[in-house]
């Protein structure tokens, strides 16, 4: 009983990372090895930082407030889905991750591109979601979300600092409402990779279920997090949390021993 409850805890911790930001794998995936193997602790943990999505939109939603019935943001939601379908089809029939040396690099680069959001934006910056976008960028805009879903649902590494970083290109809303979009996206794609790995079998229900539980505990957690603090205060959580994500992926790269975490 208080190995699943150690399993709970520690979804709880990973669903509140990934609601702000992502990487809670990297918490949940080394805890699920001791107990399982690679495969089966990759797909465990998967579920359980999907859990933490559904709960963080759910908490955040007045944020997204306006815009849930835009016909831009489902332009937004089917690369989304798609990507996130294709990736996971990709990596069940393929079963091997062949770029992972380029993880760390686009970790690095899309934290440097939070970072520099207050000068992207400029004074664009407020509280509105509304895509600042030409028409005729639009179907640029979707490729970009397609590629990030894409590399989402085949690999997953990072995958919310990533989507921030895209979505700096697309939304000016201040990041609090950036992190809730990344979120509202992000279920999509995550949801229908894991479908995937449940339908592969691959997922270890016994700890599962518990983390699960953990996560959209997490999740909920996170988007009060999210939601509540000073927008300066979202944006360096979300900056140290890539930080730490690309040094850990840059480590992993020079320590080939590592086994490689899925993350979110």
């Amino acid at each position: 009983m208080e190995t699943y409850f150690l399993f709970f805890i520690a979804s709880i911790v990973g669903g509140v990372i990934n609601a702000i930001a992502g990487g809670g794998g990297l918490i949940t995936f080394p805890l699920l090895m001791l107990v399982v193997g690679p495969m089966t602790a990759d797909a465990t943990s998967a579920v359980a930082g999907f859990a933490s999505y559904p709960t963080a939109v759910w908490r955040t939603r007045n944020l997204l407030t306006g815009v849930l019935g835009s016909g831009w943001l489902w332009l937004l939601v089917i690369p989304s889905f798609l990507g996130g379908l294709i990736g996971a089809l990709l990596l069940s029939h393929t079963g091997n991750r062949n770029f992972t040396e380029f993880v760390p690099w686009l970790v690095l680069l899309a934290t440097i591109i939070i970072a520099l959001r207050p000068v992207l934006v400029r004074r664009r910056e407020g509280g509105t979601l509304q895509p600042d976008l030409a028409q005729t960028l639009w179907p640029f805009a979707m490729a970009g979300i397609f590629v990030v879903a894409l590399y989402g649902g085949y690999f997953g590494a990072g995958i919310g600092i990533l989507m921030i970083g895209t979505l700096t290109f697309i939304s000016p809303g201040e990041i609090r409402h950036v992190v809730a979009l990344k979120n509202f996206l992000n279920c999509w794609m995550r949801g229908v990779a894991v479908f995937v790995l449940v339908l592969d079998g691959s997922v270890d229900w016994k700890y599962g279920a518990p983390m699960a539980v953990g996560g959209l505990v997490g999740g909920y957690i996170g988007g009060i997090v999210s939601h509540r603090a000073n927008r300066t205060v979202v944006r360096s959580i979300v900056i140290v949390i890539g930080l730490t994500v690309a040094v850990y992926y840059f480590w992993k790269l020079y320590n080939p021993a590592v086994i490689h975490v899925r993350g979110e």
